[in-house]
């Protein structure tokens, strides 16, 4: 089984995954996320202040390591998000602005002025869009989607606002009933995720569940937090000492 989990920004996809992991043994894609991402391909900016250019050879990048992982994985393995998910961000960025957070003033139905840079953006994210979802609708033979419910994780990382976020879910499921995947609405605290996913379809328990929620929270707090200018360039390794980790994954 080909298993995606998704979501939105904040609602606990990750850890979710991780878990279900630990708890079924299917493997779980591993992609880089933004964070590790960007010090190599923006050195020095945080998401909030990158460019749209920038943020197009982000969500490039972000795709070509999910698909490379998802190919060496073959048949069997749980994807924290898709390519859906970069997709959306950027498609929603072109009425909300580059970075979402500098918008949240908008009232509901209002936009960003139109630029001839943000019809370009656009026009690209289209496309982006035509490849994106044909990888996903080969890929993936189910979608487990999580409700959005939790709260925003205000870490400085994730350039966002309420309304950006549930736009960004709504367009997730949109596009899902679109491609005709099959997909399930799933919500409540980990344990009771977990407990619905593998009753959905069928799967092992290898574990007990709360021994599968206490692995995959000690995995996540092994990731590298930081926010992204505080993270190593890859050809810059002398800074190392320079620099308090919690742990990189």
């Amino acid at each position: 089984m080909r298993l995606s989990v998704s979501g939105t920004y904040s609602s606990g996809k990750t850890l979710t995954v991780l878990a279900l992991s630990h708890l079924t043994g299917l493997p779980r894609t591993v992609a880089r996320t933004m964070r590790e991402i960007l010090p190599e391909a923006v050195p020095g900016k945080p998401l909030a202040e990158c460019t749209w250019p920038e943020f197009l050879q982000l969500v490039m990048r972000r795709h070509v390591e999910r698909a490379v992982h998802e190919r060496l994985l073959g048949d069997g393995f749980v994807s924290d998000g898709s390519s859906l998910q970069e997709w959306t961000y950027g498609t929603l960025r072109v009425s909300e602005g580059v970075n979402p957070t500098a918008t949240a003033h908008l009232a509901e139905g209002e936009a960003v002025p139109r630029t001839p840079e943000t019809d370009f953006f656009e026009q690209v994210m289209i496309q982006y869009g035509v490849a994106f979802k044909q990888h996903v609708a080969r890929t993936y033979d189910c979608f487990v989607h999580l409700r959005d419910e939790l709260p925003i994780v205000a870490d400085g990382h994730r350039p966002m606002n309420a309304r950006f976020r549930r736009r960004c879910d709504e367009l997730l499921l949109r596009t899902l009933d679109e491609l005709g995947v099959p997909y399930h609405v799933v919500g409540g605290p980990v344990e009771q995720r977990l407990e619905r996913i593998t009753e959905l379809f069928d799967l092992p328990r290898l574990i007990p569940t709360a021994e599968a929620v206490r692995r995959a929270r000690a995995d996540y707090d092994r990731q590298d937090l930081r926010l992204e200018t505080e993270r190593i360039r890859p050809d810059r390794p002398t800074e190392k000492s320079s620099y308090h980790t919690r742990g990189v994954r």
